[in-house]
């Protein structure tokens, strides 16, 4: 049975306060750390006009704050050189052109290839919205071709600076990612066995789980593949929490509670016993050959809506501002911009959050103006503060950031020279609007048709993945390591499969959702999923349990090839 997707525009809890991240402090602190020294060696030199190139490198700080630090390190390299990339023909572009009209529409051009490669390479947060404001604001900074080079060498050295910001950490505590991204599973795995497996909520917490344990596994094996005795701890933990997976009903959820709590800090890994004496057949090299890379084509071809639509939107809401006489056209860029989710529905709610963000973000200007006019250091530090008051908050709904954001923006406009806050705010209120509005025209305007074929491919992937699965549970002794690299895959497939059918729930001008087939298939994707834990000996044989996923089940889908999925019933 399908169903079509609704078209509706929720506002029920776009604007409430979710809990702050575990790490709300870090990207907070790093910020903060990126941007003090620049700015107040710009300060005394009285150079501050030139803040707003070594910000660009500074920001990159933001960046990378969940991932292992031999990755980290990869990722802000890459951030920095992305940042400064844009930069780079932003500063060009303005050098060579003072046309309005094409600025914006390099802005929106740059806009889309950062949204594409942010999406693609999963940068996470901030994602893309960071490298688009700097670049579009650049893009109206008044610029000759001789000042390029050194604009561009001070963004260069402010993003090295960031980069070992973000890496310092890891000097105090190696495998704090690691530690946070395990402690997650743990705690994840603990709700799902409070429901036992039946509960009200358990379908959701049950992909949670799976979704935060697949997380973990990504974080230990990003660290390379020479394990550590931490990081064999760290798996061993793991794997407890796939076990509260297969058998929730069996699984103590205070015991997973107490080892995430001792996760965290610097102190001793908890030490579990391996499941049984071959368990560490489970870790390690099975678990890094499970999932073959994607290729870039895999990645970026399904985002060319999304491309499209961040293109439009941004150039559209940039050539409206220049029709309304608005002084600052790349504010509505980076408003559109910004809005830009995995699907409309999404979408919507973020332009809700933005225009509430910002409207009360103009009216905290107008109270910090006055003293961010006293003297430069005070705007110094107001920047700084509200550098710290973005990231704190932002963790906990997207317009409470946005509160910070909108001053601060305002404020770095001051460094140059000093402006009519009157004149600031208003423009701010009318890009912020206009961006928003024709920013989400164009996501409702560009279709993506793609969403139910991801799906489809998602399905035939989870199916495929099953299948094989339960091929090697049929056998009479099947080979450990390939029941290890057939869970693993089955378990990347369902994630992904859940993730793909929130996406495509979201969107709209599509076929008929196959609904029925997705839960079907999870179903039975789960119940494969908890007989090759038992299968490695992993929980008790209990063929009399409802838990029990039934093995025999899994032989008789392979003996009858004529059974669909479908015909597995919970």
């Amino acid at each position: 049975m399908s169903s079509a997707t609704p078209h509706r525009l929720p506002l029920a809890g776009t604007l409430r306060l979710g809990r702050p991240s575990d790490i709300w402090f870090k990207p907070a602190l790093s910020v903060v750390a990126a941007v003090a020294p620049p700015n107040l060696t710009l300060l005394a030199l009285r150079r501050l006009d030139l803040a707003m190139y070594t910000m660009a490198g500074s920001l990159c700080a933001l960046y990378g704050h969940n991932r292992p630090y031999a990755a980290r390190a990869r990722a802000l390299a890459w951030v920095v050189l992305g940042m400064v990339g844009g930069l780079a023909v932003a500063l060009l572009a303005a050098a060579l052109t003072t046309n309005a009209v094409v600025l914006v529409t390099v802005g929106a051009v740059l806009a889309a290839v950062q949204k594409t490669v942010c999406d693609a390479t999963r940068i996470g947060p901030p994602g893309n919205v960071v490298l688009t404001f700097i670049s579009s604001a650049s893009l109206f900074a008044p610029q000759t071709t001789g000042q390029v080079p050194g604009h561009v060498g001070l963004a260069m050295a402010a993003g090295v600076w960031a980069w070992l910001v973000g890496m310092a950490p890891g000097l105090l505590r190696p495998h704090g990612p690691e530690r946070r991204a395990t402690a997650q599973a743990l705690n994840a795995a603990a709700a799902y066995a409070d429901t036992r497996g039946t509960a009200d909520g358990h379908v959701r917490a049950r992909a949670a789980t799976a979704a935060a344990i697949h997380a973990a596994w990504q974080s230990l094996l990003a660290t390379g593949a020479r394990p550590d005795r931490t990081r064999r701890a760290l798996e061993r933990l793991l794997v407890r929490a796939e076990v509260a997976l297969a058998a929730p009903a069996d699984t103590d959820p205070a015991r997973l509670r107490a080892w995430a709590r001792d996760l965290r800090g610097t102190g001793r890994v908890p030490r579990v016993e391996a499941p049984r004496e071959s368990a560490d057949e489970l870790l390690g090299l099975a678990a890094e050959q499970a999932l073959p890379p994607r290729s870039a084509w895999h990645s970026l071809a399904p985002l060319a809506p999304l491309a499209v639509r961040t293109a439009l939107g941004c150039a559209l809401a940039g050539y409206a501002a220049l029709a309304l006489g608005v002084g600052r056209p790349y504010w509505a860029l980076v408003t559109a911009a910004s809005l830009y989710q995995a699907n409309v529905t999404l979408t919507w709610s973020r332009g809700v959050q933005r225009v509430v963000g910002n409207l009360v973000g103009v009216l905290l200007f107008a109270a910090l103006a006055p003293l961010a006019h006293v003297h430069p250091a005070a705007l110094v530090l107001c920047c700084l503060a509200l550098n710290f008051g973005a990231e704190a908050l932002i963790g906990r709904n997207y317009w409470l950031g946005s509160v910070c954001v909108t001053p601060m923006a305002l404020l770095i406009t001051e460094f140059a020279r000093s402006q009519d806050p009157a004149e600031l705010i208003t423009d701010r209120i009318a890009d912020t609007l206009v961006g928003a509005l024709v920013g989400f025209v164009a996501a409702v305007a560009v279709t993506n048709r793609r969403a139910g074929d991801r799906l489809e491919r998602a399905l035939t992937a989870a199916e495929r993945a099953r299948e094989h699965a339960a091929r090697l549970l049929a056998e009479p002794r099947p080979e450990p390591r390939a029941v290890e690299s057939a869970r693993r895959a089955l378990a990347a497939a369902l994630v992904d499969l859940r993730a793909t059918a929130d996406a495509a729930a979201g969107e709209w001008w599509q076929r008929a959702l196959p609904e029925e087939r997705v839960v079907l298939t999870e179903q039975a994707g789960h119940r494969t999923l908890a007989a090759t834990v038992r299968c490695q000996g992993l929980v008790p044989q209990d063929p009399d349990s409802p838990q029990a996923p039934g093995r025999d089940q899994d032989r008789d889908r392979v003996r009858d090839p004529g059974r669909t999925t479908e015909d597995i019933r919970p």
